[in-house]
């Protein structure tokens, strides 16, 4: 049998033979996330005999959220993919097995969990994302968008284009390991000073140290005393049982509207983060 890193190869090569010239065929079913959360269930109904749960890698198929591959394919070239099949491949025909629209539900849902945060219609009210995110959050202590917040943590005024909704989701109610640039660590000087934050940059001589209070501090090693690295982000990862459902969908919302480029007003501003 050929390997399915092979066959996935081959795939896309056969999407892209397939639908060249062709008039792509009409998503009848929308984009909002009522059709994705349809769509998720119909692929993990359907299509996880092969692919993985959730469009994850599975036993006999590749994964189909995250790989950069099939990142931009069009929703005619997967649904095509799916109602016909890859010839040549175990990628199977199953028009004949499901319904249409829940062929397309699939398609919706593939594309949103592998496309940026940005581009996927995410339900909430923005305006109190905003509000979620400068107050009751906590976020902008330690994070910033558009110049206004926190620079302990990354620099959120393009995350909706920088991750998928999937991610984002899961930076916020998943561990995830610590981010280079953002290591915790407290450092003892040779004078008895306590300094606490992130290692932004390290080598065998010298420190760069980012404090709780924004500060930065160059720091020669000959000068420390003790140096003790964290093992866990500072990020909380309980923003879904600290935040009702309702907040927490509308923070999700508003930073997954946040890019850089066009249309959007500062968060300090008076109208809406977002499009």
């Amino acid at each position: 049998m050929m390997n399915w890193r092979v066959a996935a190869f081959v795939s896309l090569f056969g999407i892209v033979m397939m639908t060249e010239g062709q008039a792509p065929p009409k998503n009848p079913v929308g984009h909002g996330p009522d059709v994705v959360a349809a769509g998720r269930v119909a692929f993990n109904r359907t299509c996880t005999a092969c692919h993985g749960v959730d469009g994850g890698e599975g036993e006999r198929a590749p994964a189909l959220v995250g790989d950069r591959r099939f990142f931009r394919l069009s929703e005619g070239a997967l649904y095509d993919t799916i109602e016909n099949g890859i010839p040549g491949t175990s990628m199977m025909a199953m028009g004949k097995a499901m319904d249409d629209k829940d062929v397309w539900r699939i398609v919706v849902f593939i594309r949103a969990m592998r496309g940026s945060a940005s581009d996927t219609d995410v339900a909430g009210n923005i305006e109190n994302g905003k509000e979620i995110f400068l107050g009751k959050g906590g976020c902008a202590q330690c994070h910033a968008i558009q110049g206004k917040g926190g620079t302990i943590g990354p620099d959120l005024s393009n995350v909706g284009a920088q991750m998928t909704l999937k991610h984002l989701r899961e930076s916020l109610t998943t561990d995830t390991p610590i981010t280079t640039g953002f290591r915790p660590v407290t450092v003892v000087l040779a004078n008895g000073q306590t300094l606490k934050g992130v290692a932004k940059n390290e080598d065998a001589f010298s420190l760069q140290l980012l404090d709780y209070d924004n500060h930065l501090h160059l720091i020669d090693k000959a000068n420390v005393r003790q140096e003790d690295e964290g093992t866990k982000s500072l990020m909380p990862h309980d923003y879904d049982k600290k935040l009702s459902k309702d907040e927490f969908q509308d923070l999700l919302a508003m930073l997954a509207k946040q890019t850089r480029d066009g249309g959007r007003k500062r968060i300090e501003g008076d109208g809406e983060v977002g499009r």
